[in-house]
């Protein structure tokens, strides 16, 4: 029987990620396939069993700081004009174009009000993206990954996610725009939703409930 849902963060409950990221590089005239050059082997190495010399997962996980991160990143970078990137509050910077889905906070509010108990599980890039005076209204419990020092895809911050909501994974269902992360969220016995857009994860949620929600 299922009794909760848990819900990642960014891309989900707010506009996609690579829209954010890609309005930030053309705002800093940043050149794009400096920055895919740069990032793509640091995404890739976190979910690839790699992770342990790698900066994502060392972010993520809490094992560096954001100001460290910023700074590493920012000396990776490229400019289009020339001019050094500042690695000044640069997550914050980077993520400043993101803004809330009002259907998908609908979504979680509906899911309260039916009864069940409701997560938000996210890996953490700095706290500066986080609504967090919207979640006491969204949320039984929050799990963010670089507080509790585990990270997605990792088996246990899923189980520690499950059980602050007082549940059993398999009582739970689990929304991110990550296939791996949807993977191992099934691989410890969660039912996974595969979120695209707001209106697909909301009848994917609804069929899987068998309730109507809006």
């Amino acid at each position: 029987m299922l009794r909760g849902v848990i819900t990642d963060w960014g891309g989900v409950l707010t506009t996609p990620i690579p829209d954010t990221v890609r309005a930030w590089l053309t705002a800093e005239s940043i050149d794009w396939d400096g920055y895919i050059a740069v990032m793509r082997p640091w995404l890739l190495g976190a979910y690839n069993g790699h992770a342990e010399r790698n900066p994502v997962h060392a972010l993520e996980r809490g094992d560096c700081t954001a100001a460290e991160f910023e700074e590493l990143l920012a000396s990776r970078l490229v400019r289009l004009d020339g001019v050094p990137v500042s690695p000044e509050r640069l997550l914050a910077r980077m993520f400043a174009a993101s803004s809330t889905v009002p259907a998908m906070y609908q979504l979680i509010r509906s899911m309260r009000g039916a009864g069940y108990r409701t997560g938000l599980l996210s890996n953490s890039w700095g706290l500066d993206d986080y609504r967090h005076a919207d979640f006491p209204s969204l949320f039984d419990a929050v799990v963010i990954s670089g507080e509790v020092g585990m990270r997605k895809p990792e088996p246990e911050i899923f189980h520690h996610a499950a059980a602050a909501l007082g549940l059993a994974p398999r009582e739970c269902v689990f929304i991110d725009d990550v296939e791996a992360n949807i993977a191992a969220a099934t691989a410890c016995g969660m039912t996974g939703i595969h979120h695209v857009a707001p209106e697909a994860t909301t009848a994917a949620l609804s069929e899987l409930l068998g309730i109507v929600l809006r």
